[in-house]
């Protein structure tokens, strides 16, 4: 569709994440950028601004590319305020709640999840999340994880196959059974419609044996590799998932050296979801050690209604400089080209010519304020695709 073109000018502050003169987010000032079909078509200075069909005055204000979450639990039924409560209270998180979702999933209707999904999306987008990874996970039968991932696939084309998320109670005293079922119908079922293929590699859920099996069987099938890893302890997940050349390996809050060394070593982005440990008061992952020894971090909600209910990128940027001594930089660029990163994707996570203009308007002078400013809402306006929102 020809949208015509579209002037963002008197920008203050321009987040591009091109990595020019040494600073990774690319900070361009008294800026301004042309939108043509969806993409960016040139940036620079606002005093040399070309003409365009439509202008949007920034006022002085901030502008950074859009949030990319890519770690979220979007299709699911129910609610766990009570378990959260709990916690709250002094209970352990454990991870045993993932099967009262799924017995809600189960019960509901396409419509109600689709409307779940919807509901969740619009949140997040007004938040400035313009790109979304949605699992699967809560339907762990052939029927539900398919209609998960197809109607996933309605709101985004970055769709994971989890139906490894824990093994379900009817299958309790036969996880090789399931595994065989995950790696078989289910998989055969679910791979039209997703992108990626992910394992809970925990302790409750699957060992390394079986996520090494479940993750073969998913390449084999032309997914790319994504693993929930040493998140409630450590683990063997983090090291198989480099081994595998997964794409992401996910939580990461508790780390031995080999495993910092691991990553250091690969291409796989370490993505850290501080949502999950404000919900569960768990310890935070340790961002500066993995920044430190040169391993690629990403910023994500872990959005579900369990562990981790929040659709805020803002949110995560403020925890993750709060209490995982990240610098602002480093967060703003985590939750923008890092998770980019984490899906493998160059079209979004930057503005620069030829990138998706996907981009946010803050209601501040600068992405400082993101964490400065905890709670408050300073996105003033999304452009998705170019589209003011």
């Amino acid at each position: 569709m020809t949208r015509g073109s579209l002037l963002v000018d008197h920008i203050g502050e321009l987040v591009t994440n091109d990595g020019r003169d040494g600073d990774p987010l690319g900070i361009r000032r008294d800026a301004a950028l042309l939108v043509e079909d969806g993409q960016v078509a040139w940036i620079g200075s606002a005093r040399y601004a070309p003409a365009a069909d439509r202008r949007i005055d920034a006022g002085g204000a901030a502008v950074l590319p859009g949030f990319v979450d890519s770690h979220a639990h979007l299709v699911f039924a129910g609610d766990r305020a009570a378990e959260f409560a709990a916690r709250m209270a002094g209970e352990r998180y454990t991870g045993g709640g993932i099967r009262t979702t799924v017995g809600a999933t189960r019960a509901a209707s396409d419509g109600d999840l689709r409307a779940t999904v919807g509901r969740l999306r619009a949140e997040m987008l007004r938040q400035g999340t313009t790109t979304v990874e949605i699992k699967s996970g809560y339907g762990l039968t052939v029927a539900d994880e398919a209609r998960s991932l197809r109607i996933a696939a309605e709101f985004t084309e970055d769709t994971t196959f989890l139906g490894a998320h824990v093994v379900p109670a009817e299958y309790a005293d036969r996880p090789d059974d399931y595994v065989g079922m995950v790696c078989g119908p289910m998989l055969a079922a679910a791979a039209p419609y997703a992108r990626w293929i992910d394992v809970f590699c925990e302790r409750g859920a699957f060992d390394a044996d079986h996520a090494r099996a479940i993750l073969a069987c998913g390449q084999a099938a032309g997914l790319g590799v994504r693993l929930h890893a040493n998140q409630l302890g450590p683990g063997p997940g983090v090291r198989l998932g480099v081994e595998l050349g997964a794409a992401s390996v996910d939580h990461c809050t508790h780390l031995t050296d080999a495993d910092v060394d691991a990553l250091a070593g690969s291409e796989t982005v370490a993505t850290l979801l501080p949502g999950a440990e404000f919900s569960t008061r768990s310890p935070y992952p340790d961002a500066r050690r993995l920044l430190d020894a040169g391993v690629t971090v990403a910023l994500a909600t872990d959005c579900n209604p369990g562990s981790s209910y929040t659709s805020s990128m803002p949110f995560c940027v403020a925890l993750a400089v709060r209490e995982m001594r990240m610098t602002p930089a480093e967060a703003v660029w985590a939750a923008t080209a890092g998770g980019a990163a984490a899906l493998r994707r160059t079209d979004v996570g930057r503005l620069t010519p030829g990138a998706r203009a996907d981009l946010i308007i803050l209601d501040a002078p600068s992405h400082l304020h993101l964490a400065y400013r905890p709670g408050v809402p300073l996105i003033r306006q999304v452009l998705h695709n170019g589209v003011p929102r």
